[in-house]
């Protein structure tokens, strides 16, 4: 299974937050990549030390016969077709494509990517939606589903639908 979250909390060339959110959802169904669902869009407190709006948070399953790495620069490729610009961490963006899961595939490697993404387990925004979509996926690494890690952190009121 391949999972990838989605944020947005900034208008951009592809619309609203929530516009743009739908519609990389779409670019998550073109060849190579196929869609094979989606969760609901949700709202999120945005993470990190500046101050900025809520986010738009989804959590999407494809398919594809990319490499995780090949994978990741595709992601980057849809986010810089959303406007987005790394400029300052953990600040405001039109797009976020974060690729959670690779078919279970461990791999820490310094200075590459890092899977699973090693936020999952702190992430409402991110659980609450696997929970949803993929209520079977088990966490590579720790060995406990979604809803088990999901059940630890204090939700308060965390990932509203949209």
């Amino acid at each position: 299974m391949i999972l990838v979250a989605l944020g947005s909390n900034r208008t951009g060339p592809w619309g609203s937050p929530r516009e743009t959110v739908e519609r990389a959802l779409l670019a998550l169904d073109r060849d190579p990549l196929k869609l094979e669902g989606a969760s609901r869009l949700m709202m999120s407190k945005p993470l990190g030390p500046i101050e900025q709006s809520p986010f738009v948070n989804a959590v999407a399953k494809i398919g594809t016969q990319l490499t995780p790495q090949a994978l990741m620069e595709k992601l980057h490729e849809i986010e810089s077709s959303a406007g987005r610009r790394r400029n300052v961490r953990w600040g405001p963006r039109t797009l976020d494509l974060d690729l959670l899961d690779y078919h279970g595939v461990i791999q820490d490697d310094p200075g590459s990517l890092i899977l699973p993404h090693p936020g999952i387990a702190e992430r409402i925004f991110v659980l609450k939606p696997i929970v949803e979509l993929a209520p079977s996926w088990i966490h590579p690494v720790l060995e406990e589903s979604a809803a088990a890690l999901l059940s630890k952190l204090d939700a308060g009121g965390e990932g509203a639908e949209v």
